[in-house]
């Protein structure tokens, strides 16, 4: 699994212009699921994004998490992620899970998050999203459960 945190101040996703999901202070989750992804990759992610301390702290230090300044999570699906670039100029997204694979294990990576986040929205699996957001520092960072560096 492979995500795209963006700390933000607000965010939100639209499909056919009615907002499916919207958030104040915390992260928006641009989430790719791979073939070989399982709960276990879920479970990893998921607890690495809520204890990662990337909230300021009264010194102005990147020092809280998610969970201590009480933030919510949007996270919207996007196999793109996974995109291979190699040959020519055409991406392909052949590493990208089916949906039969992938949307069961979107759906567990939100319904885990509402165990641990008070606020979790989500867009629709599959749909043609329109995500707004205001970056909040900025701060974005990628994870990958097969590259835990």
């Amino acid at each position: 699994m492979r995500l795209v945190i963006q700390r933000v101040s607000e965010a939100k996703v639209e499909i056919d212009h009615q907002v499916k999901g919207q958030i104040a202070q915390g992260f928006l989750l641009l989430l790719g699921i791979e073939a070989a992804d399982t709960a276990e990759d879920v479970d990893w992610l998921l607890q690495k994004t809520i204890n990662m301390r990337i909230f300021s702290d009264e010194e102005g230090k990147m020092n809280r998490s998610l969970l201590d300044v009480n933030g919510g999570l949007l996270v919207v699906s996007q196999f793109t992620l996974h995109a291979s670039t190699k040959k020519g100029n055409r991406p392909s997204f052949i590493a990208a899970a089916r949906p039969e694979q992938a949307i069961p294990l979107y759906e567990l990576f939100i319904e885990k998050a509402k165990a641990f986040v008070s606020e979790v929205q989500s867009g629709e699996f599959g749909a043609d999203m329109q995500v707004s957001l205001i970056n909040d520092g900025p701060v974005t960072i990628i994870i990958d459960s097969k590259n835990k560096e």
